[in-house]
């Protein structure tokens, strides 16, 4: 986990992400991993294909060049680390994100059906399984004064571990936290809106209740606001570096299961968006092989032998590319 991971589209590279993820990496002391993925061409004959697939690698190898290089430009002493790899890109990244401390990717703002459905999408299907925090940089992130964040809060289980990751996150940018609790209207004809209040209320000192013994200069404001969660935590995103939301379930391919909340705020936040998994379980965490997995670039472009450390060479779901090697063909399996 001593490194985040980037995901560069080959075909619309996403500069507010790259330029967020460098950021990060800095300010956690960890090296970053820039990575492209090149998807397979199921929907061409076989001659389309190679050549489809061999212009995806000339856009690949230079998207990663172009941005290894503003990335050096802008923060020269970071660590990095490139590859190229040929499969499904949602699939990949997810299994390179069970390594990474983060994992980030910009939006090709597809619709909401391609975003689940499509094979080409990845935000979707990436925010719903990956077992790192997932960062979506839609839009570059803004200057707020004060510098603020904005964590979702609902008492579940989701939602603390998105508080945890939020204050960690605030901490690190010397920043104000705020705790947002949306109650949504009831259709009750009489509903008891002071008591229900009070006791939203409650809820939410207790889900950040010891975190000023931790942090004790860490400012949090808590806020109880009416209306859909959607509509409220994207109008709190335009006042915030990032909005941190909780992640249920762990959901299919298809993202189905992501929520519609943190579904809408993917396409309505006015900020980069931070989906937090639930922890793994015991039994789930520490596995011997995380430590000796590497992923290494395969072009001639000179690089520092191994940059992260990290041991042998295993390539993860996906074929390593190589500059003599066409991708995978049509009907063939991506595995």
């Amino acid at each position: 986990m001593n490194e985040i991971l980037l995901g560069i589209d080959p075909r619309e590279q996403s500069i507010p992400a790259l330029v967020w993820a460098a950021a990060e990496a800095e300010r956690r002391g960890l090296a970053l991993r820039l990575v492209v993925v090149v998807p397979p061409a199921h929907d061409r004959v076989r001659y389309d294909a190679l050549a489809h697939q061999s212009a995806l690698r000339r856009h690949a190898e230079s998207a990663i060049d172009n941005a290894e290089d503003l990335v050096r430009e802008l923060h020269g002493g970071l660590r990095i680390a490139t590859e190229r790899v040929n499969g499904v890109p949602a699939t990949v990244l997810r299994d390179l994100a069970a390594h990474a401390a983060l994992v980030v990717v910009g939006s090709r703002r597809l619709g909401r059906a391609a975003e689940v459905f499509s094979e080409g999408s990845v935000v979707v299907p990436l925010a719903a399984r990956a077992e790192c925090p997932v960062v979506v940089v839609r839009v570059p992130e803004h200057a707020v004064h004060p510098p603020t964040l904005v964590v979702g809060v609902d008492g579940s289980e989701s939602s603390r571990a998105a508080v945890d990751f939020a204050v960690e996150e605030t901490s690190l940018r010397e920043a104000r936290l705020r705790a947002v609790w949306v109650w949504p209207p009831s259709v009750l004809a009489h509903e008891d809106v002071a008591g229900g209040l009070a006791e939203r209320r409650r809820l939410l000192a207790e889900s950040v209740a010891g975190w000023a013994q931790r942090y004790p200069d860490l400012a949090i404001s808590q806020q109880v606001v009416r209306g859909h969660p959607v509509e409220q935590l994207a109008l709190a995103s335009q006042e915030s570096l990032a909005l941190v939301v909780g992640r249920r379930g762990r959901g299919g391919y298809s993202g189905m299961r992501l929520g519609s909340t943190v579904h809408g705020l993917l396409h309505r936040a006015m900020c980069p968006v931070i989906t937090v998994p639930l922890p793994l379980r015991e039994g789930r965490t520490g596995d011997p092989a995380w430590a000796d997995r590497s992923r290494s670039r395969t072009t001639g472009r000179p690089r520092p032998d191994d940059p992260l450390g990290t041991g042998a060479p295993r390539p993860p779901r996906g074929t390593v590319g190589r500059e003599d090697d066409p991708g995978p063909s049509v009907g063939s399996p991506e595995r």
